[in-house]
């Protein structure tokens, strides 16, 4: 089975990690969050999968020379202008030739779905299209879909007001679709799945949900970013639960506190230091006596000598954090447009 994974945005609500980097080639744990992704697919029997690009796509090659991630072939469709997501699966499943039944995901969306059982129910309803769906507290923020007792869409809400849903089942960002669907999708314009192609298919009794409760994890702000590499620490990825994670060739004075943490590769962590419930990326210097709890800090940034940074605060690629500063749900810099 082919899929084609929608990586193309510019992940806005990350910044400013995704200043220069794709969030989905942010690492989560020990790896990028693209090869979480990737390798779920593997496990699944997917030999190839088409990277429907759009935002730096040029960091994905660079990453993967040989056309392969987590032993599946890659191909690469780069989008000439942003399609939106129907228009993105559409024109990926075109230039790769697509024409049989096929997957798509969501890239930012982490989960443990067992997509086995979501091509067989598929298969078994007869659907034209088959969504997955996950419970939530709050489906105010996503797509809420309701069904009846064989699982067929009744309607495809987007964002309903939280005391209005029908349901706390929302879209996943799994689908199983026939390429029938692709006939629904016109080329060149920006389509939107959720807000057009599904509530069409809907309309007709050809789309099907299927319910999951299995680990689901939408990575796109930076508290769910920092919980998708906290879950790996805790455990609930399948790895064996660990205190915290080093990289390659970082440095970690005897005298400095890590503990359910992250630290990149070629991280340099001082003396007295303590860091916390944190996400060091690649190269990240932290002074004497830092503290860094409950926060993100990007690749190659500098957190000076007795320098405190908590509250979820994201300090960017390159920045220099003052000996003696503080930060507090703060992020420097400031999220701007991308270059």
């Amino acid at each position: 089975m082919r899929a084609v994974a929608l990586v193309g945005g510019f992940g806005t609500r990350l910044r400013p990690l995704t200043l220069s980097t794709p969030k989905q080639m942010l690492p989560v744990g020990d790896r990028p969050m693209i090869e979480w992704v990737v390798g779920r697919l593997a496990r699944h029997g997917v030999d190839e999968v088409v990277l429907s690009l759009g935002y730096r796509p040029d960091a994905f090659a660079r990453a993967y020379p040989d056309g392969e991630c987590a032993g599946v072939r890659l191909v690469y469709a780069v989008e000439p202008e942003p399609l939106d997501t129907a228009g993105a699966i559409a024109f990926a499943a075109r230039e790769a030739g697509i024409d049989e039944r096929f997957l798509v995901l969501n890239g930012d969306v982490l989960t443990d779905l067992d997509i086995g059982a979501l091509v067989a129910f598929h298969d078994a309803a007869g659907a034209q299209g088959t969504i997955s769906l996950t419970p939530v507290a709050d489906p105010s923020a996503f797509g809420v879909v309701p069904t009846d007792d064989a699982g067929r869409v009744t309607a495809f809400i987007e964002k309903p007001p939280r005391d209005e849903a029908p349901t706390n089942l929302i879209n996943a960002g799994t689908y199983v679709l026939e390429p029938e669907v692709l006939d629904r999708i016109p080329a060149g314009r920006r389509v939107n799945v959720e807000r057009e192609v599904f509530p069409g298919m809907a309309e007709e009794g050809v789309l099907y949900a299927m319910a999951s409760d299995a680990y689901w994890l939408d990575t796109g702000t930076p508290a769910l970013y920092l919980k998708a590499n906290l879950d790996v620490l805790d455990g609930r990825r399948g790895d064996p639960p660990t205190p915290a994670l080093v990289g390659k060739d970082a440095e970690v004075d005897p005298a400095a506190t890590v503990e359910h943490a992250v630290v990149g590769p070629g991280c340099v962590v001082g003396a007295d230091a303590r860091i916390a419930h944190a996400v060091l990326l690649p190269g990240v210097q932290v002074g004497a006596g830092a503290r860094i709890e409950g926060s993100i800090v990007g690749a190659g940034a500098v957190v000076g000598a007795g320098a405190v940074v908590t509250g979820c605060s994201v300090v960017g690629d390159g920045v220099e954090i003052d000996p003696g500063g503080r930060l507090d749900g703060a992020r420097v810099p400031a999220p701007e447009e991308p270059s």
